[in-house]
């Protein structure tokens, strides 16, 4: 009788293991929410809508007073370009993965929404910009920005979604990020964005 104990607390013991390593999710878990928390992209979310998973690499409010912000404003036309005194810029840089072996296409949908529902959707500047997000095919086992563009090499690392928003929905935050897959529009991800 003494083997009978010994035997039992070793399958207890691999039992507990293996609930352990089952605690710690796996590759194919598909994350669609979730809290954007740091700047690079430290601990936000791989946010997976459809076949492309997005990241965020940060997001922020712009000043087309300084330099660097001034090179995110290129390519606007001049409507785009006027700000209400009740307006704001509003910067989000992701970065598209495509894991599969086909291209896919991006999302066209990508918006954000303050607490009290205000939706915003980006504006799309002219080519002369080339940090911009431009909803195309992400090709097969790649990515956006694509490697070595400027957009890759520059501090945020992504493309870039720019937002006209109001300036009282920096008061109603957090902002939400949502993104729509463009092929079926009930599959989303959402996730708040660090201001």
């Amino acid at each position: 009788m003494p083997g009978r104990p010994r035997k039992f607390s070793l399958v207890a013991l691999a039992a507990l293991a293996l609930m352990a390593f089952a605690g710690c999710g796996d590759s194919h878990t598909r994350i669609t929410t979730g809290t954007y928390a740091g700047e690079s992209g430290a601990n936000a979310p791989y946010l997976n809508v459809g076949p492309l998973t997005y990241e965020v690499q940060l997001s922020r409010q712009l000043s087309p007073f300084d330099t660097e912000d001034a090179a995110y404003l290129e390519g606007l036309s001049p409507i785009q370009r006027a700000l209400t005194p009740e307006q704001e810029w509003f910067a989000v840089f992701l970065q598209v993965y495509n894991h599969t072996s086909i291209g896919e296409p991006a999302a066209t949908a990508v918006t954000i929404a303050d607490t009290q529902g205000k939706v915003y959707t980006p504006l799309t500047p002219d080519a002369s910009n080339r940090f911009a997000y431009r909803a195309g095919t992400v090709p097969a086992k790649g990515r956006l920005p694509v490697p070595d563009s400027i957009a890759a090499a520059a501090t945020t690392q992504g493309v870039l979604l720019l937002y006209k928003i109001q300036i009282a929905s920096l008061n109603n935050r957090p902002l939400t990020l949502r993104i729509a897959d463009p092929t079926d529009a009930s599959r989303t991800a959402s996730a708040e964005l660090d201001v």
